[in-house]
């Protein structure tokens, strides 16, 4: 081989080395496969409440990684830094919203907010947690299956491109392996008003159970075995439709949908639809 050749060759496997890593740093499986050896923050957002709920479901269940608790204006301080993840409660504002109308539970890994060369803020995961105003409660009832949801996630999309890649969607997988062997309480409140009783009557069975919203959150807390359980969160544009497993603390249905008059916010008949499916 010539000299000339030689060099070609090295200098072909320097630049494939360089986009080779290029492209593993944009990925998003690469930017969180530090999850586990990264402090997470848990941010207290200042609402009693919803902290004190968020600190014990974290004690008792985040063993992915180590934590500390912070609060929002250290958050601030350290939000440009990628030595830290953080677990907060954000507000989302859809576009064409004047405002933000649904808060979600958010893991996101810290770094500055633009520029070249520099590690940026990257958003892990956001569940939906409860609208912004008129919030009636049921967001704590449902708090351990968010927090264990945004943790399970985080630890799949470490070994997972598909995973880090799917966000919410990858939570219908469990629905769509087991969730035709599951009964279902599927509180009224959650029902959208677009449902009609033909509907009713061609999906719902005597395993997917018609209640009240006191009696679906009851069987949650209860912890009731091979149950899940519905929950929405709707607010301005977006209707988000959730089902938790009560035993496990287990998501196993997120979708969300656009309302408009056609579409009422809730589950509609095409959720009941996808429920029905293989029962």
């Amino acid at each position: 081989m010539t000299m000339k050749r030689l060099i070609t060759l090295l200098t072909l496997l320097c630049v494939s080395a360089a986009v080779f890593a290029q492209g593993r740093v944009t990925t998003r499986k690469y930017l969180f496969s530090d999850f586990t050896d990264k402090i997470t923050k848990v941010v207290m957002s200042g609402g009693e409440v919803l902290d004190s709920a968020l600190r014990q479901e974290v004690v008792d269940r985040w063993t992915a990684s180590p934590f500390e608790f912070c609060t929002f204006a250290e958050y601030e301080s350290l939000k440009k830094s990628d030595a830290y993840y953080f677990l907060l409660v954000t507000a989302g504002q859809a576009k064409g919203e004047e405002e933000p109308m649904v808060r979600f539970l958010t893991l996101e890994k810290g770094g500055a907010d633009s520029g070249d060369n520099v590690a940026r803020r990257t958003e892990v995961i956001s569940l939906p947690l409860c609208p912004v105003e008129n919030s009636f409660g049921r967001e704590l009832v449902f708090l351990p299956a968010l927090v264990q949801g945004v943790q399970d996630f985080a630890l799949k999309a470490m070994d997972s491109e598909k995973v880090a890649y799917a966000g919410m969607s990858w939570f219908n997988e469990n629905y769509d392996r087991k969730g035709h062997i599951k009964r279902i309480f599927l509180a009224r409140e959650d029902l959208s008003s677009s449902v009609s009783e033909k509907d009713l009557e061609k999906y719902l069975d005597e395993d997917i159970i018609l209640c009240d919203e006191d009696e679906a959150d009851k069987v949650y807390t209860d912890k009731t075995y091979n149950t899940l359980v519905s929950y929405s969160v709707s607010a301005g544009t977006w209707s988000y439709k959730m089902l938790f497993q009560a035993d496990t603390d287990t998501i196993y249905y997120i979708r969300k949908h656009k309302v408009n008059a056609r579409n009422a916010a809730g589950f509609l008949s095409e959720d009941l639809r996808r429920m029905s499916k293989g029962r």
